[in-house]
């Protein structure tokens, strides 16, 4: 009987923003565990309670001693392709998709890079500024009379979702494709288009959102690292008046 094939999950690193609780942190790690998830970052950890957190990691103790511990979202997710905030908020210019939608489109976009999926705290969630700072939003439909859903319980079904779209994908042959455009190379599109649109004239005043829709259609056109990079080049020369 020949040797199945390993499931291999999408590349996803799961981000943890000013956690408090440390039973949560030890059922995230156990919940990562159980869905074959290995990468996560926690900016502003709040606490250090690791024995706590220990105990309810059951089989997932190793985690624990490797999460990334970052100062700010940017950099969690500095070489991520694809940022993905946990928010019931709507937002114009940002797709609000469901946790089934989140793990499907992360495997396609995998041979390009890196998917974020972006938690907020246990008490207010994510704040207005991340919420604007993520590429697209995604929140767990549920009932009216309850919307409110444990830190670990969320993070445990977005694992479920991302293990159950590669369970179903994983007899597929991988598809080639370019490296897609990381955030911080995004960034760099962004303040470039910034520096030109002033050099020329048309933010004369208070930028507001302007900057801000006019880059969401390229974030959403999945640019690679050198169209990412083209782009920014064009605009530098741009900015700076060249011929």
């Amino acid at each position: 009987m020949p040797e199945a094939m390993p499931v291999v999950p999408a590349p996803v690193r799961i981000v943890l923003l000013r956690p408090r609780n440390p039973e949560n942190l030890g059922a995230v790690a156990r919940a990562m565990k159980n869905f074959g998830l290995a990468d996560w970052a926690i900016a502003e950890l709040g606490t250090h309670d690791f024995a706590t957190a220990r105990r309810v990691a059951v089989h997932a103790e190793d985690l624990l001693d490797r999460p990334r511990l970052v100062r700010t979202l940017d950099e969690a997710v500095a070489d991520c392709a694809w940022v993905v905030g946990t928010s019931s908020r709507r937002v114009r210019g940002k797709r609000r998709l469901a946790p089934a939608a989140v793990a499907r489109e992360a495997l396609e976009r995998a041979p390009a890079g890196r998917t974020a999926i972006v938690f907020g705290d246990e008490r207010s969630g994510l704040t207005n500024d991340e919420v604007l700072r993520c590429h697209d939003l995604s929140s767990i439909p549920t009932d009216e009379a309850q919307p409110s859903v444990n830190l670990a319980q969320a993070v445990l079904l977005y694992a479920y979702e991302l293990r159950r779209a590669a369970l179903e994908a994983h007899a597929r042959a991988p598809t080639s494709a370019p490296a897609g455009a990381t955030d911080a190379e995004l960034g760099s599109l962004e303040a470039a288009l910034r520096a030109a649109l002033r050099a020329g004239g048309f933010l004369a005043g208070p930028e507001r959102h302007a900057v801000r829709d006019l880059v969401a259609p390229l974030r959403r056109a999945r640019l690679t690292q050198r169209e990412a990079r083209l782009w920014s080049a064009a605009l530098r020369t741009l900015g700076r008046g060249e011929g």
